[in-house]
């Protein structure tokens, strides 16, 4: 008996077919979804992540842990260039989106078929990462978080929606290392200024040298590697970047 094709995969690439897994440009955060979250981060199932990395649940005797978290990854474009970049590091897209989040699993599925030994670092999971950022990260673990195009939320009523905030920021100084770095860049002016200016006024960051952002290989892939940089590109737009780095506040 013939198998019947499935539409939302790509006959030639193997690789998902967005159109299926259109979804909101963005999602309330503050609303309540209903899916799993891990007690704490020790609850975390690699195995179901990272397979080849972790062929079972027990991390007993190894002390790897994701470093790299792009949070509201969208269609995962900066994760998969991430990947084959930096490939012994561990590293997770957090979205809310269900529809947004099952194509990027189909991608790195089908990325991993068709690239054998390639995209077994990366991973992502449904989640609300504005609540949710210390169950899946213990403190001073990450090395860098991705904050791309996130929603603008232009009402002043609606600005508590915001991903970037200083009471957000409190928590994701928590997860980062000393030197870690947080990368932000949005299209809209006004956004571009108030993520800067949280970053700017919070103690435990500060921006990075011009010099630092021009040796920094990420730095490049912050408007090229998503969908949503792409899109302004082509459009002619402009960019607003705030890149800062994790530090100890003087005493």
């Amino acid at each position: 008996m013939l198998q019947k094709e499935n539409p939302t995969i790509n006959k030639s690439t193997g690789l998902p077919r967005k159109r299926f897994y259109r979804a909101r440009a963005h999602s309330n955060p503050l609303s309540d979804s209903h899916f799993p979250v891990p007690v704490s981060p020790s609850h975390v199932d690699y195995s179901l992540h990272y397979p080849q990395l972790f062929p079972s649940a027990d991390r007993t005797g190894t002390s790897k842990k994701i470093e790299f978290a792009d949070i509201g990854c969208g269609f995962g474009g900066l994760l998969i260039s991430l990947s084959t970049l930096f490939p012994e590091t561990l590293m997770i897209g957090m979205e809310l989106r269900d529809k947004v989040t099952e194509y990027v699993k189909e991608r790195i599925l089908g990325l991993r078929v068709a690239n054998p030994g390639q995209y077994q670092n990366v991973s992502v999971v449904r989640t609300n990462s504005m609540k949710y950022i210390p169950n899946y990260f213990e403190k001073g673990k990450l090395l860098k978080m991705f904050f791309l195009f996130p929603d603008p939320h232009f009402k002043e009523k609606n600005h508590r929606r915001r991903v970037i905030s200083p009471q957000l920021l409190d928590e994701y100084a928590y997860v980062l290392q000393v030197g870690g770095i947080i990368y932000t860049i949005t299209d809209v002016e006004e956004l571009g200024e108030w993520m800067k200016s949280c970053l700017q006024n919070h103690p435990m960051f500060e921006p990075l040298l011009e010099t630092e952002l021009e040796a920094d290989p990420v730095v490049k892939l912050l408007s090229t590697a998503t969908e949503e940089g792409q899109k302004v590109a082509r459009n002619g737009g402009q960019t607003f970047q705030a890149v800062y780095r994790r530090i100890t506040p003087a005493s």
